[in-house]
């Protein structure tokens, strides 16, 4: 069994609400309710049936069990945990900042140290976004702490991410030296708006586009200069999917050489920012039914130096890291599966 492996997309669940609204003073405490987007559930079910503990909580809740399902079982280095607090549909910002900062506490006390005797665990700092000053005072609370590697916040929004309403996120991102996660669940929910023209009919539907949302972060921030304006700023596309990336740089390249007289602040080709500034996970992987067309995409999206692996543990799209890929030449799998997050979370 190969071992090493660094999991960039893991998700660790509080084993009720009670747990959030410990950390949470009134009136945020009593307004809590645990969170969810509202609609758009998946209509089967939304975790790993066999993810459940023993012990009974929801799935993600028992810091032992993922352990025993997940982290020895695929001889896992690091998990990167990503909580889900859904702060980013609130319309009220200040509950919304009271929320992730609860998450935060929450995280810090429980998997980041009384669960994490032996440093397994890797956290990320929730923010609302819907508040930049608020979350980048949040994100300046816990620079330092050695266990929280990245800042997360939802891909769900009510602008694209490259405008400059945002930039004191990123001001204190790179001023803390920590990459900023993007991860998909409040598209179309609360306040943010829905990135296809109206709404879904159904899950099948919204779940497939949300990549749409992705896409279109990634553009505004190449296109708005962010990465020249913040050079250490980072950032990491998860849970959006994969193979797109090639074929949007193409077009988003030739547009640039008709219109870069309109952003003068892009010094160079778009593509050529990713290698320095972005990182996509891997799951949910696009597997065609032909496996070097899978390849082929791998090859012409620098994936050597940008995929990091991610399984989506518990949710009901888990990719496997037996399973997900097909068979990798040695030196690209060691660069997905561990060296281009331990580089990029100096782990």
């Amino acid at each position: 069994m190969k071992t090493g492996i660094i999991d960039c997309d893991v998700h660790p669940y509080p084993k009720n609400k009670e747990e959030i609204q410990s950390y949470m003073k009134q009136p945020w405490r009593e307004r809590f309710n645990s969170g969810g987007r509202g609609h758009y559930g998946n209509p089967v079910h939304g975790d790993r049936q066999d993810a459940k503990p023993p012990g009974g909580g929801p799935s993600g809740s028992d810091p032992e069990f993922l352990r025993e399902q997940h982290v020895r079982k695929y001889g896992i280095d690091h998990c990167i945990l990503l909580p889900r607090a859904f702060c980013n549909l609130l319309p009220d910002p200040d509950f919304a900042t009271a929320v992730a900062a609860a998450f935060n506490d929450w995280l810090a006390d429980t998997w980041l140290d009384k669960y994490n005797s032996d440093g397994v665990f890797k956290g990320s700092i929730t923010i609302a976004h819907q508040d930049p000053i608020a979350a980048a005072a949040e994100i300046r609370r816990w620079a330092g702490h050695p266990h929280f590697v990245q800042v997360m916040t939802d891909s769900g929004a009510r602008a694209p991410f490259g405008q400059r309403q945002y930039y004191p996120i990123y001001e204190a991102c790179a001023e803390a030296g920590l990459p900023l996660a993007i991860h998909p669940g409040t598209d179309g929910m609360g306040i943010n708006i829905q990135p296809t023209p109206g709404y879904p009919t159904h899950y099948i539907e919204w779940h497939t586009c949300l990549s749409l949302g992705f896409q279109a972060h990634l553009v505004s921030f190449i296109t708005e200069g962010v990465f020249e304006r913040f050079p250490g700023f980072k950032i990491v596309l998860v849970e959006g999917g994969v193979s797109w990336l090639p074929a949007l740089m193409w077009r988003l390249d030739a547009e640039y050489k008709a219109l870069r007289y309109e952003v003068p602040w892009v010094k160079k080709r778009p593509s050529e920012y990713l290698r320095e500034h972005v990182r996509i996970t891997s799951q949910p992987l696009e597997r065609p039914d032909n496996d070097s067309h899978l390849l082929n995409t791998l090859d012409m999206m620098d994936a050597e130096h940008l995929l990091m692996f991610s399984s989506d543990y518990p949710h009901w799209d888990f990719d496997s890291p037996k399973l997900a890929f097909p068979k990798l030449p040695e030196p690209l799998w060691q660069r997905i599966f561990n060296t281009n997050a331990k580089q990029l979370y100096k782990l």
